[in-house]
């Protein structure tokens, strides 16, 4: 995934960028424009957190409604394991660091079923915005965000934790946003409930760009939880 998503973090004055790299699959296919990609690649630097472990900005909007009540927020502990069987996903995490110049590393590409997430971010199940990333696809094949647009409000993501739990989200929208116009504010504002955030290339592929021109984004709020 090239470039697959950017996000706001922290005060208004202060923004995460959080950029995967894509693969290109094409018939020029074997480079990696980003981090995680083989040593051949090209990569471009991404500006970093400043401190803090909250993705979202201050005052930012969110597009997810609140969680029912009696739903609560969890408290931190690391996923392990995330499930969509509408998708038939069933993959294991990935923690995402930072790299010196502040690019956050992406999910490896030679891995297709692996689910990245932003370790120094807000945890499936606690209160805030939860962001997820995967591959769209990889020099390999098909990878484990292949489907993720397919998804409709009302299906439901579990989360594995490593607290023995299990987060239960349910799907609230399933929107594009083009790369050059992502609502940062919306995805990754401030909630007062537990929220995720999967995200993934989408759109047009540009051979010239070597880039998804899209991003496909879920919108899920917490709905329940179980023992695992």
């Amino acid at each position: 995934m090239t470039r697959l998503l950017r996000a706001g973090m922290g005060a208004a004055a202060v923004g995460l960028l959080l950029i995967y790299n894509s693969v290109d699959t094409g018939p020029d296919a074997g480079a990696e424009d980003g981090r995680a990609a083989p040593p051949a690649a090209v990569g471009s630097a991404v500006p970093g957190p400043a401190g803090g472990a909250s993705t979202a900005p201050a005052g930012g909007a969110s597009a997810a409604p609140a969680a029912a009540p009696g739903t609560p927020a969890l408290k931190r502990a690391k996923p392990t394991r995330l499930r969509i069987p509408q998708i038939a996903v069933d993959a294991p995490f990935t923690e995402l660091g930072l790299s010196p110049a502040g690019q956050l590393d992406a999910p490896p590409p030679d891995d297709k079923n692996l689910v990245g997430w932003y370790r120094d971010g807000v945890t499936p199940g606690e209160r805030g915005s939860a962001v997820l990333a995967g591959h769209v696809d990889t020099t390999k094949g098909p990878a484990v965000f292949l489907l993720l647009s397919f998804l409709l409000p009302g299906n439901k993501v579990e989360v594995s934790r490593a607290d023995g739990t299990v987060a239960v989200f349910s799907v609230d929208s399933v929107e594009t946003f083009a790369k050059d116009a992502f609502p940062d504010a919306r995805v990754y504002g401030r909630t007062p409930d537990a929220q995720l955030r999967l995200i993934t290339c989408g759109g047009t592929y540009d051979k010239k760009r070597r880039d998804y021109l899209d991003n496909v984004v879920v919108f899920a709020h917490l709905e329940s939880s179980h023992p695992g």
